[in-house]
C-alpha cells in the first residue's frame, strides 16, 4: 500500500452510538486512552440550529474528539461545520451509515449512498468554511445496490469533493426490513471489500469498522488500511481502550480499574450539582470490570443502586466493595 499523503493522523477511534457515545461515556472513555479519536452521537443540523439544547457541548477533556453530523442540505451541513469548528471540535464527520426510518425520513443516514452528488457537495461546502478534517462514514451499500460499482459511485464523488478520510462500515444496509439493531448483525461483513477501497485510494486514509472486538483483530486490519473503528466492543468492554494507546505507540494506561473509579467520582458529583443524575454517567461504566471477577456484581449494585444515587462517592466505592465482597447477599441492594 503506498505511504499516505494526507495529514489526517487518527488511526484507532471508537464509533458513534446513538444513546451511547454521549460526552458522559467520552469523557469515562478519555480516561482509559489518550490517543484514540472520539466520536459524538449522531447530532443532526435540524438540532443545532433550531434546538433549544446546546448539542455541541463537550468537555475539553474528551480531545481528541469529532462530531458525527446529519444531514443533507450543503448550507446547513457548513453552517453547523463551522459552529464545530468554532466550538474546539477536531473533526466533523458525515453520517452516510445510519439506517433507521426516521433518519431515512429526513433524508440523511444511508440512503444518501444513492445521492453520491449531494454529499459531495456537503462535502465542498464544509471544507470551505473550515480549517479541520471533514470526513464520511458510511456503509457498503444499500439494499440490493450493493455492488463495487455502486460503492466506487459514492466513494469516487466523496473523495473528488476532498473527505479528508472514508470509514467504511464492512456491511451493506437494509433500509426496509431490518431494524437499525439488526442491521448492525445480519449484514454479513466483507472486510475485503474495504481494503480494497483503501488500494483505489492510496492518498486517502480509509477506515474499516464492523464486529471488530479485539486488539490482534485491530493490528490485522492495520496491516491493510490505515485505521480501525470499533464500535460495541469498546462500550460493552471499555478496558480494551487502554491497549489501544500501544498500538498508537503512546504506552498503555497507568490506572488501574479502581483508579479509574476514583477519577470518575468528581465528575459524577458535579453533574449532580448541575442538576444532573449519576445515572447519567454511571451507566457508561457498566462494563468496567467485564470478564474480571466480581465483574457481574459491579454491574448489578450500580443498576440497582445507580437511577437512584445522589452522591458518587458513596455508590461507585459501594458497588468496588460489593465486587470485592463475595460473602455479601444480594438482598442488601435493596437496603
Amino acid at each position: 500500500m503506498n505511504a499516505l499523503v494526507t495529514p489526517y493522523s487518527y488511526k484507532l477511534s471508537v464509533a458513534p452510538m446513538l444513546d451511547w457515545t454521549d460526552r458522559h461515556c467520552r469523557y469515562f472513555h478519555r480516561l482509559l486512552t489518550k490517543t484514540t479519536l472520539l466520536y459524538t452521537e449522531m447530532v443532526t443540523t435540524g438540532a443545532i440550529i433550531y434546538g433549544q439544547q446546546d448539542f455541541l457541548a463537550f468537555n475539553p477533556d474528551e480531545h481528541p474528539v469529532a462530531l458525527q453530523l446529519g444531514g443533507s442540505d450543503p448550507d446547513a451541513m457548513a453552517r453547523c461545520a463551522a459552529l464545530a469548528q468554532e466550538r474546539g471540535y477536531d473533526e466533523v464527520n458525515i453520517n452516510v451509515g445510519c439506517p433507521s426510518d426516521r433518519v431515512q425520513n429526513g433524508s440523511f443516514g444511508a440512503c444518501l449512498m444513492a445521492a453520491p452528488d449531494t454529499v459531495a457537495a456537503c462535502v465542498r461546502a464544509m471544507k470551505a468554511v473550515t480549517d479541520i478534517p471533514i470526513t464520511v462514514k458510511t456503509r457498503l451499500g444499500i439494499d440490493h445496490h450493493d455492488s463495487d460499482e455502486f460503492l466506487y459511485k459514492f466513494t469516487d464523488a466523496v473523495v473528488a469533493a476532498g473527505s479528508h478520510q472514508l470509514t467504511l462500515h464492512a456491511r451493506k444496509a437494509w433500509l426496509q426490513g431490518l431494524s437499525p439493531k439488526e442491521n448492525r448483525d445480519i449484514p454479513e461483513l466483507q472486510y475485503e471489500r474495504v481494503y480494497l477501497a483503501q488500494q483505489r485510494y492510496p492518498d486517502v486514509p480509509v477506515a474499516i469498522n464492523g464486529g471488530i472486538t479485539s486488539v490482534e483483530e485491530v493490528k490485522q486490519h492495520l496491516a491493510q488500511v490505515h485505521g480501525v473503528m470499533i464500535g460495541r466492543a469498546a462500550y460493552q468492554n471499555p478496558w480494551l481502550l487502554t491497549e489501544l494507546d500501544y498500538l498508537n505507540a503512546a504506552g498503555e494506561s497507568k490506572l488501574a480499574r479502581e483508579e479509574v473509579v476514583t477519577a470518575m467520582i468528581p465528575y459524577v458529583d458535579n453533574h449532580i450539582r448541575q442538576g444532573g443524575r449519576a445515572w447519567h454517567v454511571v451507566r457508561h461504566m457498566l462494563g468496567l470490570f467485564q470478564g474480571m471477577p466480581g465483574g457481574k456484581r459491579w454491574r448489578q449494585y450500580l443498576s440497582v443502586k445507580g437511577p437512584r444515587a445522589t452522591n458518587a462517592e458513596e455508590l461507585l466505592y459501594g458497588a468496588l466493595a460489593f465486587r470485592d465482597d463475595h460473602s455479601q447477599h444480594v438482598s442488601s441492594l435493596t437496603s
